[in-house]
Order: C-alpha cells, then structure tokens, then sequence
C-alpha cells in the first residue's frame, strides 16, 4: 500500500490553538448488554445470523470455503484491540478504509500487531482511533456505521483461526480523558493561559480509579468471547498493554532540539515533568491493577519512550502535527494524530510484545535501558523496581537535585521523601543506575575521571564504562575502579567518589 502523503503544517498560533482545541474527542460512556452464560470449554456458541454472514464469508476467502476447521486445522492468528495506541494513528500510513470521512479509525499496516516476532499466519488489528471500552466489550456500541463492536471481530476472528494473543489497549478515551488533556494543556501554553497541573492533577486519581473497573470488566468480556469460541484461558495469551509517555522534560539536552512548535513539543516544561512523572505513572499503576484483578498478562511500557519522547533524539512519538491536506480548514480530526506512537514507536511496541510472549511472565516491563534503540524486557513492573538508597551513616536518600532529570543534574544526599527524584535502580546486566524520573539518564563519572573527590551526576544513559558500577554489599563502585566507592561525607553534600575504608557513609540500604 502507497504511504500516505506529507501533508503541510500550520505553525500560527490560531491554527494551533483552532486546530488542537478540536482534537483527540472522546467518547460517552455504554452499558453492556447482559451477557449470556459461558459455553463449555471446546463446544462453540453460535453467532448471531449477521455475524455468522461474516465469519463464513471471511473463511472463505481464508480458506475458500465457510467451514468452521477444527482448532488444530486453522491457520494461526495474532489480533490487537483498543484505541488510537495501537490502531496506528501517528505512523501515518493507513488503510485507506479507515482514513475517511465517515471513518477515522487510522488502522496502519505498520501497526505493531503486524510486526511482532511471534509465529503466525495471520495478523488482525481491529482497534480503532478514539475507542473506548464501550466499543469493545459485549454488547458495547459501533464507532463507526461500517465497523463492528471489537469484541464481535473478535469473535469472528476466534472461530476461523487459532488466535495465539489477544492485545487490548484501552482505557485512555474512558474515565482519564487522556486526549482531550493533552490538548487543553497545549492550548493553554499557546494562548500563555498557565499550567494545566493544578486544573488536573487533583482528581487524576479519582479518574484512574474510574476506568479500572472498565478495563476489568472489558478483559471479562475478551474472555467470554474466546471461551464462546471454544477455547481454553490457556489456549491463548490475552495481553493488556500499558501506555508510555510521549513527551518529557529533557528536550533541551537535545543538541539538535528544534524549538517546541517547530518539534511538536507544545506545552510548559513544568506540564511535560507532570504528565511523565506523575499522569502517566498513575495511568499505568492503574492499568497494572485491572490486569492482575482480570487474570491478564500486563506489559509496562511507562518507561519505554523515556529518551526517545516528542523533541528529543531519535523520537518513537510524533509530536504536535496539523493534517490540512484531508481537514480544511479544520475539524476534529485536524490534529488528532498528535502525540501518537511513530512507526519506531511501534516497533518497539512489536519488539517488547515478542520478549513477553516469548518470556512466559505474566508480568513485565520494557524500557530501552542504553540509548541503543532496543528495547529491552525486565520481568515485573516498574513500580516494584525503583527503590530509595538511603546512606547508613546520615539518614539521607540520594537524590537529583531540584528533583531534575537534565544532564549534568548533580545527585546528592536529601531528606527522604519518597520522591522519583529519590528512586533508583540497578539493572544488573548492564551494572547501570537508573534514576526513577527517566529511563534515560543514569549515574554518570564526568569525563570517566575516578579520582578521590569525582561528584557524580546523571546523563543520558549509553552504557560506557563510566556509568558502570558495581554492587558490593551495601557499596556503589565504578567498575573501571572498584577501590573506589560513592560516599556522601554529609547528610545534604554531593555524592563523590573516596577510597573505599569501610565507613557507614559509603553503605547505601
């Protein structure tokens, strides 16, 4: 299929504000019809006449004739729902079914479900842009006219292959309003209206608490579906997918950093540093819940833009994009494939999806940990991960000061406070150390200088030798230098570098 032309960008404050102001709508919510019991495992409940018509018509062309085959006998499947995360909005090549008028689903042949690693014949991706759970679940509403509710083509899908995984990403277009958010917080800087944090941040719990019983209760309904269509929960692998943050910070330690409109990374810096470090975080701890409380598999990809969000080197996200070739002057589908994961965001989706399926965890998340542009999986979630290192001799947390993630941000000893700022992990394989702001700066030796009295900082991530250290007991040590140890001679001084004696302030618990 011919990609889909460049259209012009429009960088005029009122087109922006026109423009964004209408973007990324969401939706009302459904109630689901009352679902019928589940059939026995292996039997096969019959579909309604019209989506009957369906399934025989599409295994006819899969196979050319309308027979339901024994699950041995099909050819295997792999199949993604949800929303505009995965449908493929922001890769910029769609179906040209989906890319209508009466259609604004943006489903993508490059989407990740279509470029996993994992052994399949075939690959549907049946999520739509702006889908909620409401156009998913049992009984739920259709987007759009020519569409099917989600959970119907799952259905389909289910008895004419053998589905291997079912991915779900929703959630955003339900309680959280993620879209429509984003755009108020880049509306807002352009018209210099102030911060949308405090607008937000006070009921974003509450709405995080809102859509986890959707996405349970969607969950249930997947598995109802796939148990209709004769199959086991152990036939198949149903996969909740988390979301990652598409804009950060840092985008000033950018060498080439183009400027916020003309980079797309619209909106104040302190907004960016509260969407990464707290509106996504939250997000995501919630999806983590609905997919323990369903029975899910849960993929962490909180973390996975980190370095390669809107503005910053080798971005996976695009950023602020104002398509007027297909909606002029405007509407509200002008600027909706803003803020969406790019054809390298999704094939980092495709990438981590392959290690999980591979893995056999129930449970894991994916980060790109050096910079390299690979990303790679870690068994458990993030929040489990990232921990305080508290010096034994002064009672102080090491800490980011200020509480920035930019290059070059001294760390030193602070009054703990449980702050992200304060977290820390250390990825053994690579004997990194991961500040809990970003995945994308690490404890760093300047210059991988390792003389006594060497402050540390943090600085993108690259794995080098002088952001490598060792883990000796209750000891940090630079791996090119292991008679050296992180020392914090006072409770709010610098961490540096001494030789190691055995002293309380060089143990970190």
């Amino acid at each position: 299929m011919a990609r889909a032309r460049t259209k012009p960008r429009l960088r005029s404050t009122f087109a922006v504000v026109v423009a964004v102001a209408a973007a990324l709508g969401g939706a009302t919510a459904v109630t689901p019809m009352a679902q019928a019991a589940p059939a026995a495992v292996g039997s096969i409940t019959p579909l309604s006449p019209e989506l009957e018509a369906i399934r025989a018509a599409e295994a006819t062309r899969i196979y050319g004739d309308p027979a339901i085959r024994p699950l041995a006998e099909r050819k295997t499947g792999l199949i993604s729902l949800g929303d505009s995360e995965i449908s493929g909005e922001g890769v910029g090549n769609y179906d040209p079914a989906t890319n209508t008028a009466s259609n604004q689903c943006h489903r993508s042949p490059d989407a990740a479900i279509h470029r996993t690693g994992i052994p399949a014949d075939l690959t549907f991706n049946v999520a739509c842009s702006g889908g909620y759970t409401g156009n998913i679940r049992i009984g739920g509403s259709k987007q759009y006219a020519d569409e099917l509710v989600q959970s119907d083509s799952l259905a389909v899908k289910a008895r004419n292959t053998k589905i291997k995984m079912v991915l779900l990403v929703a959630g955003a277009n339900d309680d959280l309003q993620f879209g429509p958010v984003m755009t108020d917080c880049v509306t807002r800087w352009v018209l210099s209206q102030g911060t949308c944090e405090p607008k937000y941040g006070p009921g974003w719990q509450s709405r995080v608490d809102g859509l986890k019983p959707k996405v349970e209760a969607t969950v249930a309904d997947l598995k109802t579906v796939m148990r209709d269509a004769g199959y086991a929960d152990s036939d198949y692998k149903l996969v909740v997918m988390g979301y990652p943050s598409p804009i950060g910070p840092d985008f000033n330690d950018n060498p080439s950093f183009p400027g916020k409109l003309p980079g797309g990374c619209a909106g104040y810096d302190s907004d960016a540093s509260w969407g990464r470090n707290y509106a996504v975080p939250t997000f995501e701890k919630g999806m983590r819940e609905a997919a323990r409380t369903s029975g899910a598999l849960f993929l962490d990809n909180s973390r996975l833009f980190h370095g390669h969000e809107v503005c910053m080197e080798d971005t996976w996200a695009r950023g602020l994009y104002l398509d007027l070739g297909d909606h002029f002057p405007w509407d509200e589908n002008t600027a909706r494939q803003s803020f969406h994961p790019n054809y390298r965001g999704h094939g980092a989706f495709a990438s981590c999806l392959t290690q999980l399926y591979d893995s056999g965890l129930r449970e894991a998340s994916c980060a790109d940990p050096a910079s390299t542009g690979t990303p790679v999986l870690q068994a458990g979630a993030w929040d489990d991960l990232y921990k305080p290192l508290k010096n034994a001799a002064t009672g102080t947390c090491l800490d980011t000061f200020g509480g920035s993630s930019a290059n070059e941000t001294k760390v030193v000893g602070w009054d703990c406070h449980g702050g992200r700022n304060q977290g820390w992990w250390y990825d053994t394989a690579r004997k990194s150390v991961h500040v809990e702001l970003t995945h994308d700066r690490c404890l760093d030796a300047p210059g991988a200088a390792y003389g006594a009295g060497t402050a540390l900082i943090i600085w993108n991530c690259h794995g080098g030798a002088n952001q490598q250290f060792v883990r000796d007991g209750a000891t940090l040590r630079p791996a090119a230098a292991p008679g050296m140890c992180l020392t914090l001679s006072a409770a709010k001084d610098p961490l540096r570098l001494q030789p190691c004696n055995g002293a309380a302030n060089q143990r970190f618990v």
